[in-house]
């Protein structure tokens, strides 16, 4: 367990920075350059991110049983994920619906995938892993819409064109994971 906490006090410590240090960031973004300051960013995430990964897969062999969720909440996660997987796919694609209304929909993806797996799965590092996503994507939700009303950010106005390819790339993108790739990827078959 201590490998997953250490990968993500690394890896949502820096994708905090701008919640808890933003004046910090700024400097060292300008000390640094963006070059570098960006190529920094990177190396810390995916730093943590293996270590992630690497320490959930150590947790996994020595799982602690907090509770066991119903048979339907690990059926409804499918369609969190799925709900997740398009948002996250409206944060990329350009004049959607969902981005001119929320302007980080990718932080909502996290809150709904986080959330969809805390129902569907009851082991403390499951908890440990999708309730430290849930609370950093919620805050930091609440930061940046802050932020958008105080610098009068407007997103461009949402087209169907836009909804449909957002919609279209999410489900692709769902279909590939939970058909194949999470099994490959986590292990665990979504769809038994």
């Amino acid at each position: 367990m201590p490998v997953l906490i250490l990968g993500l006090v690394l890896f949502l410590g820096v994708h905090s920075l701008r919640i808890f240090a933003d004046g910090w960031r700024n400097r060292q973004r300008a000390r640094l350059g963006e070059l570098r300051w960006k190529g920094l960013y990177a190396l810390v995430s995916l730093i943590g991110f293996a270590l992630i990964c690497w320490g959930f897969g150590l947790a996994r062999q020595h799982a602690v049983l907090l509770y066991v969720p119903p048979l339907a909440l690990r059926h409804a996660n499918a369609l969190f994920t799925l709900i997740a997987f398009v948002l996250v796919a409206a944060a990329y694609v350009p004049h959607n619906h969902l981005k001119a209304a929320f302007g980080h929909p990718m932080l909502l993806g996290v809150k709904v995938w986080a959330f969809g797996h805390l129902l569907a799965t009851g082991m403390l590092h499951d908890v440990l892993l999708f309730g430290a996503f849930l609370q950093w994507a919620v805050v930091l939700f609440i930061v940046s819409r802050r932020r958008d009303r105080l610098a009068g950010t407007v997103y461009p106005a949402g087209r169907l064109q836009g909804d449909m390819l957002a919609v279209a790339i999410g489900v692709a993108a769902w279909a590939a994971f939970a058909l194949w790739l999470h099994l490959w990827l986590i292990g665990v078959n979504p769809m038994p």
